[in-house]
Order: C-alpha cells, then sequence, then structure tokens
C-alpha cells in the first residue's frame, strides 16, 4: 500500500485545528474536479456542501475557466462566463468533505467553524484499454484518474478566545 502524501506543506498545518482528508484514483475527471475545488477553497464546510448539492441538482454552475472549450453561459456566474455542472466530480467531492468532516469530530473540533483552506485535485495514472475497430486495427481509449485533497481548518469564534 502507497503511502499518499499531500500537496499542502506539513509546516503550514496546526495538527490542533486542522483536518485532512482524500480521495486516491477516483474514476472523475480531474478537469471539472480541479475547477470544483477552486471554487469552493475559501468557503466554510456548510457553505461548500450546500453549494455541491445544488450543482448536483443544476441549480447552479461551477464557473470553468481553464478548461472551458465549448463549455456554454452559464447565468448566475461571477468569476467566469463559461460553466457546466459536474454531477459526477460534485459527489466525489462532497463524499470527501463528510470525511474530514467525521475526522474533525473525532479530533473534537467544532464542525460549523470548519473553512476550506486547501482543495486541490490532479491527475493520477493511466487505466490504458483498447477498443477493437475494423480491419484489424485498434483505437487507444485511456481513462486518467483523478486524486482530490482537501483540508479544512477550524476558525476561532469571532468576538471570542480561541
Amino acid at each position: 500500500m502507497p503511502k499518499w502524501g499531500y500537496s499542502i506543506a506539513e509546516e503550514e498545518l496546526d495538527p490542533e485545528k486542522t483536518v485532512k482528508a482524500s480521495g486516491r484514483e477516483l474514476r472523475v475527471s480531474y478537469k471539472s474536479a480541479r475547477e470544483i475545488c477552486k471554487t469552493i477553497k475559501g468557503m466554510m464546510l456548510n457553505q461548500a456542501k450546500r453549494y455541491l448539492r445544488d450543482v448536483m441538482i443544476k441549480k447552479r454552475p461551477v464557473p470553468f475557466a481553464r478548461f472551458n472549450k465549448k463549455a456554454g453561459h452559464r447565468r448566475g456566474l461571477e468569476k467566469a462566463f463559461a460553466g457546466r455542472y459536474p454531477v459526477k466530480a460534485a459527489k466525489h467531492i462532497v463524499k470527501i468533505l463528510e470525511g474530514a468532516e467525521a475526522n474533525a469530530e473525532y479530533k473534537g473540533l467544532d464542525t460549523e467553524r470548519l473553512r476550506i483552506i486547501h482543495a486541490s485535485a490532479y491527475p493520477g495514472m493511466k487505466i490504458k484499454r483498447y477498443m477493437q475497430r475494423a480491419f484489424g486495427r485498434s483505437s487507444p481509449k485511456f481513462q486518467t484518474l483523478c486524486h482530490i485533497e482537501v483540508a479544512l481548518e477550524e476558525r476561532p469564534e469571532p468576538g471570542g478566545k480561541v
């Protein structure tokens, strides 16, 4: 079993106030996952879960800044003009956020004050397959897997001591 690292430096994370969770080798488009992670970074945990559930029912779009070729305009976007509804990636990221929330409960952190300080997605290994074609030929049918990482931090209470 490989030991997975995180793309965020360990020195940046206070082990008393932060939690991490990740999904490795997921069968999700890493382009969609990257755009979702960019959107939810900096949100509070409850706000991010509500946003992703709205994406899953196609109520709110995810702004696509980098991978936006042939993506249509969507109503309600502030950061970009093109947007999509990546339902499958949103489902997986909600699962990862719920795992991070469970880790926070285990550590004794207040889940109402958790904020996403790190969210990243990057490509994993490729599953290489070939599809048979006519006249003895074949075409590649590769699938790129995806790694998704999330780190949450407990914010201090407004107007109170930590």
